[in-house]
């Protein structure tokens, strides 16, 4: 999941002031060489999921990529502070159920099209139908017409309307004061007619608005890389300083990390488990370590056998208090990760290490093995707990720890279970198919409490891959998102958690910092809050 903005005229919730960077995170200075500016950047990815729609993509690999070809009503900086791009404003009536929106004059896609209202509109109308099933549908939810099991046109129900080329509106089922920190994310943005007329030949060669654009036919080379270049007619905040980014998707973070050391990768956002002792020495002052808005969990959902109803909600609880997070994140990790307190992020605001219901996350073995217990009286446990994950991403070592965690205080059998490539795995679970445990995590997409519980756990949700449902849940989520404050929104939305630490529909593991680095051939690198490089900024020497 990634990221974008919310405009100063809406009023509403506050952006998270209390985000800090900590680290060696950039490589620039006021003495930095220009560089060149025809300099193709190389950095790591993986493989996208789908094909290249913004609706329809909800996770990193692809994010990269189309963060990169599209830009949306507004972005953030490194540190989050938000900018405006397409829109010129975002301002809210006085209860907050409509927003206007006007655009900057002179926006167009690489086709040469021209960015309206109408780009944005009917792509958000098409994202929204139900028909389509996007991943991302469920941030529609809140406009007028909006419905999970009907086809319901957005527009034609008044939910979006059209008042001319550079200016429309958003009419919300329900005030809602933070809705300007949702709009800057990817299901948001615009869309060209052509995507229209054939949507298949769009996926594999998306036609943006963005910093960057695809090189041509064939930039995308499955399973390999993707080549974009230097979009010149894009005229927002993100003008690219190089000559384009080449992400190449690797099978392992060994490969990536061995191809940086070696002169051959520009930028790497994440060092693999082995190296975090010898990452820092290896690469100098080169080197990235600094807070993000990730978390790390693993989901179970209730369709599994012995883990529905009450058996399911003591076998989940039982899972949560015999992980040793903090051996874990100690000796796998090098104290690079920092034990779970929470379902959010200590960068963001209203985060508390306190709500009640957060002892499950403590290890306690004898708690463990009694809940286990209570659970085989209802239903005695059979077969072996598995939890799935993708084998590209340098996982295996920490799935290894928490399974032996389980195992050697349930007495069970427990283990992971890997899938070759990261799509593999994230298509097994969205299709349903997958019949195991699974690692989840979030990279927010924008700064707010509510990023990190609605779109993952909210009934319905593009995110929510256990399919887990709570009204109750649900309802303080909506009275969050309606509080007039940041103070009265965080604490609905910690009420709120409290439910997750009843039902646990993922087991909240620890929070993520970003590792990574630089070769000696770049300069101005920063990787921004939630984890993403600014590649937009980056130069290198001829």
């Amino acid at each position: 999941m990634r990221i974008t903005r919310i405009a100063a005229a809406a009023g509403g919730l506050a952006i998270a002031s209390a985000l800090v960077l900590s680290g060696c995170s950039t490589g620039g200075g006021g003495d930095t060489p220009a560089g060149d500016p025809t300099a193709i950047i190389t950095a790591n990815g993986s493989e996208p999921q789908n094909p290249l729609i913004p609706a329809n993509t909800n996770e990193t690999g692809g994010g990269k990529i189309i963060d990169s070809i599209f830009a949306g009503l507004v972005y953030y900086d490194a540190k989050g502070a938000p900018t405006n791009d397409v829109a010129d404003s975002i301002d809210g009536n006085g209860d907050k159920t409509v927003y206007t929106i006007k655009l900057k004059s002179g926006q167009k896609f690489t086709n040469g099209e021209a960015v309206t209202s109408s780009s944005f509109v009917d792509a958000w109308d098409w994202a929204a139908l139900a028909s389509n099933a996007t991943l991302n549908s469920y941030f529609f939810e809140d406009i007028v017409g909006f419905s999970y099991d009907e086809d319901v046109s957005l527009k034609d129900s008044g939910g979006l309307v059209v008042v001319d080329d550079s200016t429309f509106e958003i009419h919300l089922k329900s005030s809602l004061a933070d809705y300007p920190l949702r709009l800057g994310y990817s299901a948001f943005y615009p869309l060209p007619t052509a995507f229209f007329d054939d949507q298949a030949a769009f996926g594999e060669n998306p036609i943006g608005n963005g910093p960057y654009m695809l090189d041509g036919e064939g930039a995308w080379q499955h399973n390999e890389k993707i080549d974009l270049v230097v979009n010149p007619d894009y005229t927002g905040g993100r003008k690219a300083q190089n000559g384009g980014l080449s992400i190449v998707f690797y099978t392992t973070q060994e490969a990536a990390y061995a191809d940086l050391l070696g002169g051959n990768l520009d930028v790497l956002d994440a060092i693999p488990p082995s190296a975090l002792k010898t990452y820092k020495d290896e690469l100098g002052d080169r080197y990235i370590d600094q807070a993000a808005a990730i978390f790390q969990s693993f989901t179970i959902p209730d369709r599994l056998a012995h883990f529905k109803g009450e058996e399911g909600r003591l076998r989940r609880a039982a899972i949560s208090e015999a992980i040793n997070r903090a051996e874990i994140t100690d000796v796998i990790f090098d104290g690079t990760r920092t034990p779970a307190h929470d379902f959010t992020s200590p960068v963001i605001d209203g985060y508390s290490e306190s709500v009640p219901g957060s002892e499950v996350l403590d290890f306690n073995e004898a708690d463990a093995k009694d809940k286990w217990a209570q659970a085989d009286a209802i239903s005695k446990w059979d077969g072996e707990f598995k939890i799935a994950y993708n084998a590209d991403g340098g996982h295996q070592e920490w799935v290894d720890a928490v399974a032996n965690s389980i195992k050697n205080v349930l007495g069970i059998q427990a283990s992971g279970d890997p899938y070759p490539t990261f799509a593999e795995v994230r298509t097994a679970i969205t299709d349903r198919s997958i019949k195991t445990a699974f690692r989840t995590g979030w990279q927010a997409d924008y700064p707010g409490l509510f990023n990190f519980l609605g779109p993952i756990y909210g009934t319905g949700a593009g995110s929510n891959d256990g399919d887990y449902s709570n009204p109750d849940f649900d309802a303080l989520l909506k009275e969050g998102s309606a509080a007039s404050d940041t103070a009265a929104a965080n604490k609905k939305f910690q009420q709120a958690q409290e439910i997750l630490f009843k039902d646990l529909p993922a087991i909240p593991l620890w929070y993520s910092s970003v590792q990574g680095g630089y070769s000696a051939a770049v300069s101005n690198v920063a990787i921004d809050w939630h984890s993403v490089p600014l590649y937009y900024q980056i130069t290198k020497s001829e």
